[in-house]
């Protein structure tokens, strides 16, 4: 049995330590940068930036404990006019999988969608994670296969941004 709620402040060291677990899954156990401030700033401060929702594991013979979680933030589609929701991180911890627990997270991000009256519900997966793959098709997700992600980090960013003040001081 299991359980799925909103994340509180005192979830960030939860939510950091589910961050990392899913970076190791993904082959990347040194991306972290994330830290407790950051989450805590930009996840519930005044005009927060994400949502995130914990899963427990619920037994009667001990207390919940932590098994998963959802972090997403809203998106807009200026096509269709209205706001939609994009799945950053779903994972759930390898002892819990196969009870229900990653279909339970994303049916309440769904169901956080369709109360915003939201258009759209997408998230990102990689293209080895065949197990992924399958679970979300599953549940009647699609691939956009037209259509791929393009990115620029850190120091792109910041030469990407540059060209904004040499077209500026070009006029």
């Amino acid at each position: 049995m299991h359980s799925v709620r909103a994340a509180t402040p005192a979830d960030i060291p939860l939510i950091l330590d589910l961050i990392r677990a899913l970076a190791t899954y993904e082959r990347e156990p040194d991306a972290v940068k994330a830290t407790a401030a950051d989450l805590l700033r930009d996840g519930f401060g005044d005009h927060p930036c994400f949502e995130c929702l914990i899963a427990e594991s619920l037994s009667p013979e001990v207390q919940p404990e932590p098994a998963g979680f959802a972090l997403f933030f809203y998106n807009y589609s200026t096509w269709r006019g209205r706001q939609g929701i994009h799945l950053e991180d779903l994972f759930v911890l390898p002892r819990f999988r196969g009870q229900g627990i990653g279909k339970a997270l994303l049916a309440k991000v769904a169901a956080r969608a369709a109360e915003q009256g939201c258009v759209r519900l997408q998230w990102d997966v990689l293209d080895w994670n065949q197990t992924a793959i399958d679970f979300y098709q599953s549940l009647g997700a699609q691939f956009l296969t037209e259509w791929r992600i393009m990115r620029v980090n850190d120091q792109g960013i910041h030469a990407l941004a540059n060209l904004a003040s040499v077209s500026e001081a070009a006029r």
